[in-house]
């Protein structure tokens, strides 16, 4: 999560800094050294890394590297990253929380050398003059973003027929002419049949796309085509921990597996596969074991973000899971290009789009692409906690001016009561 957002933030700069005429500032001989952006997310990683350690200590948490087996259901073994001897320890409880790793697929088997994942595209030696990536959902699309705004030519290659696959399909439209904008080529309905190393140092990659079979010679490939969880070679199966396609099954909201005082949350039992629901889940978990009476995890209410630009942020159902589920809807579209706020920053692109039931005026779902839409999010998150309507987030009055202007002007929209639409 972290290195890949300071990666962004250099890219995003950068793209800044070629408009800058627009701006009215002058710089010749732009450049960028790709060594010191990447040094500089790899720094941002090990200030995080310290940080987190010293909140550990601060709380009297004992914290060891040390790889872990279980020899039954309340003691593990441990043998320790440092050297030192191994030991075992016991708990009343036992939370597994280890996540997941990159998926590898047969035809694009990694070795992280030229067929990379996201650990190795995060810190590139050098930056390579071409890059396939596989999967056009969150990682392959920042990725994609990053790496192309510093030149490197990008290939997206989708399965399905648009990028962010589980995202609104019309929000999605503003990203992928952003992409191709920027240089990014894009194969939808595509897969890659084989991806090989070459003697030169390159890959050679074979592409099926609805034209017919497209053959490119790469310097890198990135696989970005989802993960595995990280279940294996802990002795789950000797204490016999019930697994479904290799994630643990659990039941919520304590988390519970089927072997009493064992537990597991985050990307380990399943999707959402996101940093934010497993931490929701975590805390849940333990104040339960702690005797209190915490509020579930809402699964129906969980936060997507991508960070390429324009961002693109998400709530709720989207326009085609609310029609499925046979809700009759009330739509409300604002464009930031009519955003004042948008305008003075130069960030016109995209729009909000808020999803309400028209018998009740219930907000079903929430969908930003643009400029800052993973900050703006949450107003949006909260709105559905409470059950708003779409009058009340219409009657609340926004600061002006601002982006989230635009939020109150998309609720007013879906009912005909926009003011500057």
């Amino acid at each position: 999560c972290i290195p890949s957002k300071a990666l962004l933030k250099n890219a995003e700069i950068f793209n800044l800094f070629k408009k800058r005429e627009e701006w009215g500032i002058s710089a010749d001989n732009l450049r960028f050294d790709f060594g010191k952006v990447v040094k500089r997310s790899q720094g941002v990683v090990v200030r995080t890394v310290k940080g987190i350690e010293f909140l550990l200590k601060k709380y009297g948490v004992h914290y060891q590297k040390a790889a872990g087996t279980f020899e039954s259901a309340n003691t593990l073994a441990l043998t320790p990253a440092d050297g030192s001897a191994a030991r075992k320890v016991t708990g009343r409880h036992i939370i597994i929380a280890t996540g997941a790793r990159p998926r590898s697929l047969p035809s694009v088997p990694v070795d992280g050398k030229y067929i990379l994942t996201a650990k190795e595209a995060i810190a590139l030696p050098e930056q390579p003059k071409s890059m396939v990536i596989v999967g056009a959902g969150a990682i392959g699309v920042e990725f994609g973003y990053y790496l192309s705004s510093f030149g490197t030519k990008i290939t997206l290659v989708e399965l399905t027929d648009h990028v962010l696959p589980f995202e609104d399909v019309e929000v999605t439209e503003h990203l992928h002419k952003s992409l191709t904008k920027g240089g990014v080529e894009i194969l939808l309905k595509s897969k890659v049949l084989s991806a090989k190393p070459t003697a030169a140092g390159t890959v050679k990659v074979e592409i099926e796309t609805p034209s017919g079979v497209k053959t490119m010679e790469v310097d890198r490939v990135l696989s970005a085509v989802g993960v595995v969880p990280n279940t294996d070679g802990m002795g789950l199966d000797k204490i016999g921990v019930e697994l479904d396609h290799g994630y643990i099954k659990t039941a919520k909201p304590s988390y519970k597996t089927n072997v009493p005082g064992v537990y597991a949350i985050g990307d380990v039992i399943g999707a959402p596969l996101l940093a934010h629901v497993a931490s929701s889940e975590g805390i849940c978990c333990v104040e339960t074991l702690a005797g209190l009476n915490p509020t579930p995890v809402n699964y129906d209410n969980v936060p997507s973000c991508t960070y390429a630009q324009p961002q693109v942020a998400s709530v709720g159902l989207t326009e085609e899971k609310a029609i499925a589920a046979g809700y009759t809807l009330k739509i409300g579209r604002f464009p930031f290009s009519a955003s004042g706020k948008a305008r003075a920053i130069g960030e016109t692109e995209g729009m909000v789009k808020l999803i309400f039931d028209e018998q009740y005026g219930e907000l079903l779902g929430a969908h930003i692409v643009g400029a800052e839409a993973t900050e703006m999010l949450m107003e949006l998150g909260i709105a559905r906690s409470l059950e708003a309507t779409h009058e009340e987030i219409l009657k609340t009055m926004h600061p002006h001016p601002t982006l989230s202007e635009a939020i109150m002007e998309a609720a007013g929209q879906a009912y005909g009561e926009a003011i500057h639409i």
